[in-house]
């Protein structure tokens, strides 16, 4: 037993671990292997494994495990009859769970389990309530991930950050370690992938601390991570804010609130960024093999639609759709957003053809680079507000 072993040992009630799956029987005993040699009986651990009826038997690879290894810490099998998703299947977990302190991982070896004795140990800290496994502080890092992922995964966060007032730099995590009583009184949403998020907006006054780990993408079966899951994810950042603002004072500082119509502005925007991207590259590369410029005007045409309605009904408040007022405003903001466009389209044809930039890179720079100048634009005239307010 090495010695942080023994401090848990010595500080810790119980641990519980859940673990959701969908069609991971190709990973599951690879993960319960590891956890075998991470975990001992003095942590006073279980396992928790909510499955959601995968039809490549992931359940019954589980049971017969629990059966024929004789584990150390006892695992837990939780069918569920149909694909309820991600979220609500943790939940379901953490439902079940009876340990003071819940560890929530993935199961298709992209979290370390001999991580969660560093977690388990930061948790017996006073002044610490969730521990997040952190891929962005120092000494974390992401490995085996596509330009393409890493884009999105930092457009997410920085949508987290910005839009929900999160300070720490990896809310996107899926491997988190939490004591239990924290979420008693939390009535959790559920929706898309992100429970860390509801936990973090909801869980009044928790001490949070990032520990680094090395995130290693899967290496056999299928990620989950689709369209779907992306508008699941922009569904409940927006029931997230929807919800801190019911609980938060009025703050009427101009400068507070200059700032914070900015964060919201660039929330709008990193989600333009991510509906501009996946429209591109959806018309560019997959469901047709147009000129990446025509997919790249595309893209525009929808993130610059999106972008009005959020940034009108969220960033500026203007919840008044009378219909000459909306249309003025919305011809504004297109004005606007087309100066933007013009820019984008250039830098993104001087990248590829005169620079030899990757498409993805020069789309992702050129997207970034034209919104900074419509923020101002679009508060000053589109909906009329002073600069500095």
């Amino acid at each position: 037993m090495n010695s942080i072993q023994k401090e848990i040992r010595s500080k810790t009630k119980s641990l519980s671990i859940v673990i959701p799956t969908y069609n991971e029987s190709k990973n599951i005993v690879k993960i319960l292997d590891s956890l075998r040699v991470a975990l001992t009986r003095d942590m006073n651990a279980e396992v928790i494994v909510v499955d959601d009826n995968s039809p490549d038997g992931t359940s019954k690879t589980v049971e017969e495990y629990a059966n024929s290894k004789n584990p150390e810490y006892p695992i837990h099998i939780v069918r569920r009859e149909n694909k309820r998703g991600l979220s609500s299947a943790i939940v379901t977990g953490i439902e079940h769970a009876k340990g003071d302190a819940v560890v929530v991982m993935d199961s298709d070896m992209s979290h370390p389990p001999q991580t969660i004795p560093k977690m388990v140990e930061e948790l017996q800290n006073p002044d610490c309530d969730i521990v997040v496994a952190s891929r962005y502080v120092e000494g974390g890092s992401v490995s085996g991930w596509p330009f393409k992922r890493k884009l999105i995964s930092k457009g997410a966060t920085k949508i987290a950050q910005h839009g929900l007032g999160i300070k720490i730099k990896d809310p996107m995590s899926g491997f988190f370690a939490f004591k239990k009583h924290i979420v008693n009184n939390i009535k959790f949403d559920a929706i898309g992938y992100k429970v860390l998020l509801e936990i973090l907006v909801k869980a009044k006054d928790a001490k949070v601390k990032e520990i680094p780990y090395n995130f290693i993408d899967r290496t056999t079966g299928k990620s989950k991570l689709d369209l779907a899951v992306s508008v699941a994810y922009l569904q409940s950042v927006w029931k997230l804010y929807r919800y801190g603002k019911s609980v938060k004072t009025n703050e009427r500082r101009a400068s507070v609130h200059f700032l914070s119509k900015a964060g919201r502005f660039y929330t709008v925007g990193a989600s333009g960024l991510l509906v501009n991207y996946i429209v591109s590259f959806l018309f560019g590369a997959v469901l047709s093999n147009l000129w990446y410029l025509y997919a790249t005007m595309i893209g525009i045409v929808f993130s610059m639609s999106t972008n009005f309605i959020l940034n009108k009904v969220w960033t500026f408040e203007d919840r008044t759709f009378e219909p000459k007022k909306t249309l003025i405003q919305y011809g504004l903001f297109l004005g606007f957003s087309g100066i933007g466009a013009v820019f984008q389209l250039l830098m993104v044809y001087g990248l590829v053809e005169l620079r030899h930039v990757n498409y993805s890179i020069a789309l992702f720079l050129a997207v970034a680079v034209a919104s900074v100048g419509n923020f101002l634009l679009n508060k000053k005239w589109t909906f009329q507000e002073k600069v500095w307010s």
